[in-house]
């Protein structure tokens, strides 16, 4: 991140598969997910990609945060997007699809650079740490972009 900038990360398991009938009495999981959106200056996804699309317990996570209709804490929030992937597109797709979700939720995506980690382990240690030096220039500057991007929107 850049120096003047924090990053809180928000891990989205246990948010409970979405069912209407309860979108009005939200589990706390969910509550909580979406004070943290409201609160974020910004928002940065970090995702794989699974059969040419986002993880379903993405978009489920995305809509349980964004329900009832008319109740989305991600309307006019800046955000940029990572994705890593085992294959050579790196997750672009998923991120094509992210972009289409983003409209709808009227988001403020940057378009760049975008972060596409093709054959991702190559590029992570055993411990899970990014150690592709390539790779930790185009997410340095992304960060340094949304960072950019947020302050930007709210002058």
């Amino acid at each position: 991140m850049p120096e003047d900038a924090n990053l809180e990360i928000f891990d989205i398991d246990g948010i409970p598969v979405f069912n209407q009938d309860t979108e009005k009495n939200m589990p706390v999981k969910v509550k909580d997910f979406k004070s943290k959106i409201r609160q974020a200056d910004a928002i940065l996804i970090a995702t794989p990609e699974y059969n040419y699309s986002i993880p379903g317990v993405l978009k489920n996570a995305i809509d349980c945060a964004t329900r009832p209709y008319g109740d989305n804490p991600f309307n006019e929030k800046p955000v940029a997007i990572m994705s890593a992937s085992v294959g050579m597109l790196g997750g672009a797709r998923a991120q094509y699809h992210l972009r289409q979700i983003f409209v709808f939720l009227n988001m403020y995506p940057i378009n760049g650079p975008e972060v596409i980690v093709t054959f991702a382990q190559d590029k992570f240690d055993a411990n899970g740490e990014l150690i592709d030096a390539n790779t930790q220039m185009f997410v340095k500057q992304l960060l340094q972009n949304l960072v950019n991007w947020t302050r930007k929107l709210n002058k």
